[in-house]
């Protein structure tokens, strides 16, 4: 029934507007309750201050007397500054009494009949005094003997008791008051913090709802995420895979196009070369501007071969599947550089890599010499091969001018060079800055072969390995 109640509560508009109402009532309350129990403590302060002046009034009456009587019977001096004291302290507590009853009309009479009696007590111990100091010792004794002093004190006496039992009594009732005031305020806070368990308990199962509901989103989401995660994995594997084939198509096609260019158009440049040759020798004897010609003719046939050559080389380097990576290498810089007139050092080891990882490392090379050529305006060039730390390492470092790779977007070369060694298993790093030249390197993991069946080494001959090798056509 309870939850019921609170569930329909909770569902009321005007819950937000009473909640506010009843913070704001509590603040009332309680600020209330402070300034009238700071006022009521005021109140006692001034008048516990007013009950001590009395009493430091009556005090300060029997203080003036002894000194008076002490005087007269010694007659030595000492005793008068203490009666001058008690004096002046009566005074004081006096005008202290009469500020605080100033504005109260019930204890201004009792103050005024205080201040009289005590102004006729100090007149009678200062005639006592004046008559001694004059000599007339029978007078000064008289008067000591007679009981005006007493009924003046016993007068002040009544006087100070009525109106301490009047302070007294407005004393109990500031008590009353500030103990009321603490009641009100103590219900307050009391009727606040029920108010309170119950928001909190209201705030306590919304959350709870809440908590629930995210809970749900998030196992939601999560199921969301592990599906897109595994959908990302999956036509990433096939975009790889597609790259993969797209690189391995690129480099199927060259070697398709530098079979055909070396078979077909190396037979019909030999084949009209061969032509020249024979025309040559069977047209005797020639003007000199006939001679000319065939002999232009023969040059143009030699650097289009040079061209085939060299086509044939961009697109299959034979070299590398003739030589090794290591002498291909050597050609490829070593042309480069007669080409550029860059200078180039090279520092290269024998290494153990796969076919496929040995042509990324040439087309890495060959793609940074180019990017040599264009861009760097560089005049010494580094290339290095080597193995470190059980991984295959290939750098390619200029002294050209270098750039900012941080606000320079990547070009397709770079990018594909990244690709390509990534798809071998390996890493590149690029370094450069304007002014210091740029470095270029790629890690490569080793390829170790098996060893072979010890039943299967008898079988195999000594140049098996080199059998196996596959060897590109002669070009001519």
């Amino acid at each position: 029934m309870l939850l019921k109640l609170f569930s329909r509560i909770r569902r009321w508009g005007l819950v937000f507007p009473l909640a506010a109402l009843a913070a704001l009532t509590m603040l009332v309350i309680s600020e209330t309750s402070y300034r009238e129990s700071a006022t009521a403590l005021d109140e006692l302060g001034r008048m516990a201050v007013a009950r001590e002046n009395i009493h430091q009034l009556w005090r300060s009456l029997l203080d003036a007397e002894t000194g008076q009587r002490g005087y007269l019977l010694t007659g030595r001096k000492e005793y008068l500054p203490p009666y001058d004291a008690a004096q002046k302290q009566a005074d004081a507590a006096l005008q202290q009494l009469a500020s605080h009853h100033a504005i109260d009309g019930a204890a201004l009479p009792l103050l005024n009949e205080l201040r009289t009696l005590s102004a006729q007590k100090l007149s009678e111990l200062s005639t006592g005094i004046s008559l001694y100091d004059e000599g007339r010792t029978e007078a000064w004794r008289e008067l000591l003997m007679t009981n005006i002093g007493q009924e003046k004190m016993d007068a002040i006496r009544s006087s100070a008791r009525r109106l301490l039992e009047m302070e007294s009594v407005r004393i109990d009732s500031g008590q009353r008051g500030i103990n009321r005031t603490l009641l009100l305020s103590r219900i307050g806070v009391l009727a606040m913090t029920a108010f309170s368990l119950l928001a909190l308990f209201m705030y306590l199962r919304q959350t709870r709802a809440l908590e629930s509901q995210r809970v749900r989103q998030q196992g939601a989401l999560r199921a969301e995420r592990d599906f897109l995660e595994t959908e990302v994995d999956r036509r990433t594997e096939q975009l790889t895979e597609l790259a993969r084939h797209l690189q391995t198509a690129r480099e199927d096609e060259r070697n398709r196009l530098a079979r055909d260019l070396h078979d077909e158009l190396g037979a019909l440049l030999t084949a009209a070369k061969l032509d020249v040759a024979r025309l040559k020798s069977r047209l005797g004897l020639l003007t000199p501007e006939a001679t000319d010609r065939l002999t232009h003719l023969n040059e143009t046939l030699n650097s289009g071969i040079a061209l085939k050559r060299r086509i044939i080389e961009d697109l299959r380097p034979s070299s590398l599947s003739n030589l090794g990576l290591v002498a291909a290498l050597e050609i490829l810089t070593r042309e480069f550089s007669d080409r550029s007139a860059i200078e180039v050092h090279c520092a290269l080891e024998a290494v153990k890599l796969k076919p496929s990882a040995e042509l990324m490392v040439y087309r890495l090379v060959q793609e940074a010499l180019t990017n040599v050529a264009k861009y760097a305006s560089a005049s010494r060039v580094d290339v290095t091969l080597g193995t470190r730390e059980r991984r295959v390492s290939v750098t390619v470092q200029d002294d050209g001018v270098g750039f900012e790779p941080s606000t320079r977007s990547a070009g397709h070369g770079l990018l594909g060079m990244r690709y390509r060694v990534e798809s071998e298993g390996g890493r590149m790093r690029l370094e450069s800055s304007p002014g210091h030249g740029t470095r270029l390197e790629a890690s490569l993991p080793q390829h170790l072969p098996e060893a072979p069946a010890p039943d299967s080494l008898a079988s195999e001959s000594p140049n098996s390995a080199t059998a196996a090798r596959p060897s590109a056509p002669a070009s001519n």
